[in-house]
């Protein structure tokens, strides 16, 4: 479990698809790209009758894993410094900005004002490495014309009360999310109009006139499918090859005493993304800290208690150097979630068999480009003139992946060697 699902109530009885049903469209995967296609579709045909159907309980999954940054700005994990050409991520920052504003429709909606503030983000560095990294971040982004704060050590010592950082960047348009809150907000926002079958895993699916896709206890026909799984649409037969399965890591510590507050000092609700991409990100959130970091090549889509254990031990090295003053804090919370990369940093998009479209691969950015992708699907599927439908189209599909073994063998290595950059940073 998540510490973010941890900290909601247990949901309500979940409903489980049973017999045979039609619909008018079928979304499989009710994460960020899935319940942002159904709430487009709602909008677009709104007498349809919309079906989502996903394996899990809503926010259970890779939707409510995360750490919660709705980004932007670029923020390219491969990259040594989050940028890449301009063009491209002037692009990026207009689409990026379009599904933050879609996602902010949803959260005055449907009253989710506490899972979705708009905070901004830090970037922190611990190192001169750290710090030449921020420099060419902030005058990439003053090539983009995008405004950016620049902090110093005791700057960012004020806000985050630990004086491990020596600078920081600061910029103003990422949202941060409570992950699992908002998610399965959304979902309850939607049930008057769309319909939601939990704990319903996919285990056949067929295309044609009418596509026909079988759960243990049922079966489902509609015209139009949608699939929102992210890495597993590999699991569906597509992008065989293409996909990049990779798991990060996150720890939640117990509540802090107040005399623990007190004795943490800064402001009691910040986002801090390391300078370096493969360093910590660290989130206070009023009376808990979250630590992340750490990746790891799991081609099979899937982690192990022993693999999270192994690395809530970096977890503990990494908050103690940033927080010495809260000594040996015990951790609640402890897991992994699923990121799916490509070579070329390409989304999965667009209609891959007729009237099956897909929307995953989010390359690390989840949050809001599963929501890009959601719902430019829902209007790529729905023949609206919406132009970004265009823009996503035009960019390239993912690349594929080297043969085997060299990816084996490759991944972990170039890992490996990204997170021993970051040094100081992890």
């Amino acid at each position: 479990m998540s510490g973010w699902y941890g900290l909601l109530p247990p949901p309500k009885a979940p409903e489980v698809l049973r017999g045979r049903q039609k619909a008018d469209w079928l979304i499989i995967g009710a994460g960020f790209a899935g319940l942002a296609a159904a709430r487009r579709l709602s909008q677009l045909v709104p007498g349809d009758r919309i079906v989502v159907v996903d394996a899990q309980r809503v926010g259970w999954g890779a939707a409510g894993r995360n750490s919660g940054f709705m980004i932007d700005l670029p923020h390219e994990l491969a990259g040594e410094n989050y940028g890449g050409s301009q063009n491209h991520d002037r692009k990026r920052i207009r689409m990026n900005r379009a599904a933050i504003e879609f996602s902010a429709a949803a959260a005055d909606e449907y009253g989710l004002q506490a899972f979705f503030v708009r905070a901004g983000k830090f970037h922190g560095a611990a190192s001169d490495h750290g710090l030449g990294v921020l420099r060419e971040f902030e005058t990439h982004l003053t090539g983009l014309g995008e405004p950016f704060e620049r902090l110093d050590g005791p700057q960012l010592k004020e806000i985050t009360g630990s004086d491990f950082f020596i600078g920081g960047t600061f910029t103003p348009g990422t949202v941060m999310a409570q992950p699992a809150g908002f998610i399965r907000g959304v979902a309850e926002g939607l049930s008057s109009r769309v319909q939601l079958f939990e704990n319903s895993p996919v285990i056949s699916m067929r295309t044609g006139k009418l596509h026909t896709v079988k759960t243990a206890e049922g079966e489902i026909t509609a015209p139009q499918l949608i699939l929102t799984v992210n890495g597993h649409l590999e699991s569906f037969g597509f992008f065989k090859k293409r996909l990049l399965h990779v798991f990060t890591y996150a720890s939640m510590t117990r509540p802090l005493s107040k005399s623990e507050q007190a004795a943490l000092g800064g402001e009691p609700h910040w986002g801090l993304i390391s300078a370096d991409p493969m360093g910590s990100t660290i989130r206070h959130t009023g009376d808990r800290i979250v630590v992340r970091n750490t990746f790891t090549y799991n081609p099979d889509m899937s982690t192990s208690e022993k693999q999270i254990k192994r690395i809530g031990a970096v977890h503990d090295q990494s908050f103690r150097a940033r927080f010495p003053m809260l000594g040996d804090m015990p951790m609640e919370f402890r897991w992994g979630g699923h990121l799916c990369l490509s070579l070329n940093s390409a989304a999965a998009f667009g209609e891959v068999e007729d009237r099956v479209f897909v929307a995953g691969c989010c390359n690390g950015l989840g949050t809001v480009q599963g929501t890009l992708y959601g719902m430019l699907a829902a209007d790529i599927a729905a023949g609206s003139d919406e132009p970004m439908v265009g823009d996503a189209l035009n960019q390239p599909a993912p690349s594929r992946l080297y043969p085997e073994p060299l990816m084996s063998i490759g991944a972990p290595l170039k890992l490996w060697a990204m997170q021993r950059r970051a040094g100081k940073e992890l």
